[in-house]
């Protein structure tokens, strides 16, 4: 099956006619073997899928965009590349619909870091595609998604947001101050914090289970 992302399958234990989808989304140089490391535990009736960034940074590694340092080592996001990614993403989702049995109106993304803030861009940008978020260590950049977003029906979408009190790569704030952009967007959101750095703490990890299940 040629798709546009590369990806990994884990099938539902228990299936249906059409099975939920969650969709799994990496870090910057991470790829897609690292958060299907989970998916052994995740709810049974779930497809769950891994899929790999396309921009290939060398051994492995892959990125949704670029993230480039200036003079000052300022970090700054490829803006272009980030929006490319969103499009292959939204694009993806339909593809799996097509090509599994897969129920369109029970889609999950779970994004880690780069994954994350990815996966904010396309809930906002195509909440008609996504109905639930898992958003993990990272932040919104409302400029990754379309640029008429605020115009979207959005009051269906569900968010579960996490992050670590001290991580060092995307600062606490930065997810902080996301959560009030949500809510005032009509947005559902659960916020959690935990005692970490830059990863996901076990409690954050049967937090967003019982979340999804609830």
């Amino acid at each position: 099956m040629n798709l546009s992302l590369h990806h990994l399958v884990r099938e539902p234990k228990i299936k249906q006619e059409k099975n939920p989808l969650l969709l799994l989304f990496h870090g910057y140089g991470s790829n897609e073997e690292d958060l299907f490391s989970f998916a052994s535990e995740l709810p049974e009736e779930y497809y769950v899928i891994s899929a790999r960034a396309p921009f290939d940074l060398m051994y492995g590694s892959y990125a949704w965009y670029a993230i480039n340092f200036d003079a000052d080592e300022n970090k700054f996001s490829d803006i272009g590349q980030a929006r490319a990614s969103r499009d292959i993403i939204a694009g993806f989702i339909d593809e799996l619909v097509a090509n599994y049995p897969i129920d369109a109106d029970n889609v999950t993304l779970i994004g880690f870091s780069q994954g994350c803030i990815l996966s904010y861009a396309v809930a906002l940008s195509y909440p008609e595609k996504v109905q639930r978020v898992v958003a993990m260590s990272g932040y919104l950049n409302t400029e990754m998604a379309v640029d008429d977003f605020t115009d979207n029906d959005v009051s269906k979408l569900k968010i579960f947001a996490s992050h670590g009190t001290v991580d060092q790569v995307i600062p606490v704030d930065w997810a902080r101050k996301s959560i009030p952009v949500l809510e005032e967007l009509g947005i559902n959101v659960t916020y959690k914090e935990y005692p970490v750095g830059h990863g996901v703490a076990p409690q954050n990890f049967y937090d967003f289970k019982n979340w999804l299940q609830s």
